[in-house]
């Protein structure tokens, strides 16, 4: 079979090959900078030989744990396991590289800033953007290159009926590249997380709350493992995250194309994903090159958030030729609009909940006062309110965009299949949601970038001229990072109801090649009042519940071994404390990684074994010799789906905006509030944010892989759900 490729989709490797020019040329400009005084290098070395060690030991694991995988995956089919193996490859590459950008750019941060607060946030912002460059085009050129690999090679030896139908069993096959993705990118994540919150928990109270000692005080000896953690947390495991979002997500949305191109027999619907990504990235280098300060006077968040509307509005422009070219109907653009809105609508959200100029973290701030029980208390609440905002945007954009996905089936002569166009509405809203993914993730990267700068600027007793400056960028970096989670939170809970769609369109072929002629719209009813599809839809609420609690234990067992031990060194050489001998930072750095390493691995593995047990214990009780096309099965998981994908976004609001909210009421307290540093309700303030700490950059983020990981699981075996047997 042959099939047309239309220009435009040349557009997807020429902006993958712009941004990696781009990329280079920003990297060797921050490379220039120079790398301040010597007090500054040695704690620089430091951060980055503890965050390389680190990694290698990580992907080691992770490497490991792939390889078995991939072999079980031979049973379904050996393109899968390849494009599975490819899949967590790049994802993991991601991550190295947005760390290794961040432990070469913190110490050219910290000197820049001796300078100017401008070129201190140029050098940190840039570096930030090589970091969303190197992910976006790693994930564009990935699943662009991997489904025109298997499209014309590697799935080419069959006799299709029709393009549609080679194109759907290609993109079965490519299902095994996200999975591969947020597979790695879960224990990038968990593992990252795990790292970084032990070592931060155990140098805030022992340190801050025992000791009444800085943050980033050279004597507390879990200083450089927290700097350090901010890189493998931050850096690595949020680059895997949103490297996994735009692969499944792309790959999510092309299915649902494939099975639009089955009525219009046009592929430019399985590529709008791709090409509007490529657009997106393109924007976002102009909005990049748009960040800077006007003057030194000027707060560095304008600067950032003027870029970013830049590219919003750029990529909002790009949208409406490029729907109205590939599928003609504007209500498509509408959508993508919607997606955009969505995201910046998450983003004040955030803001509001996490932000110290507001009313949530200054009652947190306020509860302080009478202790930390109040603190808590007050803190867990705020977290379980900041669901309510989100919530009804997310279901807003999910109820207009499948509207008019419905309205522009009439448009374009398909109102009997109006239920397909309509779940493309929401492809269509889910990838608008990402146009601006390169934007986002460098001012992600950023703020791990300017913490390690203000760590390594106070630790070598730089004056306070430059101090004050990098705690400027240090400021703006926590609520970028607060801004980022809750971007990637909302572009979970649209992604996951994509990929659940994807997932019974993989259904519909299964069950098609099965000769049992179904539609799209007959499988994706869930009749939740039969018993056991409503157990399994409870199995699914409670594994983010039990996963959530192994993530957060997690950092409590290897917070308690960092403070035993950083309460020892205290103990046993007095010079610490009194500046005459150097503490051993290099067993806190391992206390962490082997915690990190050890405890991620029950949690990472227990979403990928639940829903195939599941499925295969259903179709084996309810649908074994009936040759029904796994009706029970098949509906046993997509419950399981739908409620893990709710309670996890649940979940996962409240962990985020939680945390940070806790995170920012002690850092309002910082500030001079309620009685400023050493106060009883500052004390109280950093057992809140210890609290919090597990709750937003461990379990939280880890949420936002774990419901499109159980998505792409099901991408994949979706055809063993169907059938009862592998196919191999």
């Amino acid at each position: 079979m042959n099939v047309d490729i239309d220009t435009l989709v040349y557009l997807v490797p020429i902006a993958g090959i712009i941004g990696l020019i781009v990329a280079g040329v920003l990297t060797k400009w921050v490379m220039r900078k120079d790398t301040g005084t010597p007090e500054m290098k040695v704690i620089g070395d430091a951060i980055r030989e503890g965050a390389m060690a680190y990694l290698a030991r990580q992907y080691k694991t992770i490497a490991i744990i792939s390889v078995i995988v991939a072999v079980l995956l031979v049973a379904l089919d050996w393109r899968i396991s390849i494009a599975f193996l490819i899949g967590a490859f790049f994802s993991s590459l991601s991550g190295y590289i947005g760390m290794r950008v961040s432990v070469s750019s913190n110490i050219r941060t910290a000197s820049a800033a001796r300078r100017s607060l401008n070129e201190s946030l140029l050098t940190s912002f840039r570096a930030g953007a090589v970091s969303g460059l190197a992910v976006v085009v790693l994930s564009l050129l990935g699943v662009t290159g991997i489904f025109f690999l298997y499209l014309f090679v590697l799935n080419n030896d069959t006799d299709f009926e029709s393009n549609s139908l080679w194109f759907s069993n290609t993109l079965n096959l490519v299902a095994g590249y996200a999975f591969g993705a947020s597979f790695a990118a879960l224990f990038a994540q968990l593992g990252g997380g795990i790292y970084t919150k032990a070592a931060d928990v155990g140098a805030d109270l022992v340190g801050k709350v025992e000791a009444g000692i800085p943050e980033d005080d050279p004597r507390n000896p879990a200083v450089i493992a927290d700097l350090v953690g901010d890189n493998v947390g931050d850096c690595a495991g949020r680059g895997a995250d949103l490297f996994e979002s735009t692969a499944a997500e792309n790959i999510g949305a092309m299915i649902m194309g494939s099975a639009i191109y089955l009525y219009t027999n046009d592929p430019l619907w399985v590529f709008f994903p791709l090409v509007v990504c490529a657009f997106g990235m393109l924007a976002s280098l102009v909005g990049i090159a748009t960040v800077k300060l006007r003057n030194e006077n000027e707060e560095p968040m304008k600067a950032l958030n003027r870029g970013y509307f830049i590219t919003a509005i750029i990529s909002a422009v790009g949208l409406y030729f490029i729907t109205d070219y590939m599928l003609g109907a504007w209500q498509y653009f509408v959508c993508a609009i919607i997606g955009i809105l969505l995201s910046i609508a998450i983003v004040y959200i955030t803001q509001y909940y996490t932000a110290g100029s507001y009313r949530p973290v200054r009652e947190i701030a306020d509860a302080s006062e009478t202790g930390p029980a109040t603190n808590i208390i007050t803190g867990f609440s705020i977290g379980l309110e900041t669901t309510v905002l989100p919530i009804i945007a997310i279901a807003l954009s999910l109820l207009a965009s499948y509207a008019l996905g419905q309205d522009a089936a009439t448009l374009l002569g398909h109102p009997d299949q109006s239920f397909i166009f309509g779940l493309y509405g929401t492809a269509a809203a889910t990838i608008g949601m990402l146009v601006t993914a390169t934007f986002v993730l460098a001012m992600d990267t950023f703020g791990p970038i300017t913490d390690n700068a203000g760590g390594i600027v106070e630790m070598s007793n730089q004056p306070e001229e430059i101090r004050n400056r990098t705690d400027k960028l240090d400021s703006v970096g926590n609520t970028t990072k607060a801004l980022t989670k809750g971007y990637a939170m909302g572009s979970a809970a649209l992604a996951a109801f994509l990929l659940f769609s994807a997932f019974f369109e993989q259904v519909v072929i299964a069950r098609n090649d099965m000769g049992l002629n179904t539609s799209l719209e007959e499988v994706f009813h869930v009749d939740i009042a039969q018993p056991q599809i409503f157990v399994a839809a409870l199995l699914g609420a409670m594994l983010v519940f039990i996963f959530a609690s192994l993530a957060i234990r997690a950092v409590g067992k290897a917070a308690g071994g960092m403070i035993t031990e950083v309460r020892r060194q205290f103990k046993e050489d007095p010079g610490i404390m009194e500046g005459t001998s150097k503490p051993d930072y290099a067993s806190c750095v391992d206390i962490s990684t082997k915690a990190a390493l050890k405890t991620m691995v029950l949690p990472g593995i227990l979403p990928v074994l639940t829903p195939i047990i599941l499925g295969l214990l259903m179709f084996y009780a309810y649908d074994y010799g009936t040759d029904n096309g796994g009706v029970i099965a098949v509906q046993a998981v997509g419950a399981f789906l739908m409620v893990a994908t709710i309670a996890g976004i649940l979940m996962a609001i409240l962990l985020n905006n939680g945390g940070g909210a806790w995170d920012n009421a002690k850092k309002f307290i910082e500030d001079g509030h309620h009685g400023g540093k050493g106060s009883p309700a500052h004390a109280a303030a950093v057992v809140g944010d210890t609290v919090g700490d597990p709750f937003k950059d461990t379990a939280g983020p880890s949420l936002h892989v774990l419901v499109k990981l159980l998505s792409t699981i099901s991408l994949v075996f979706a055809v063993v759900f169907v059938t009862g047997t592998f196919p191999l």
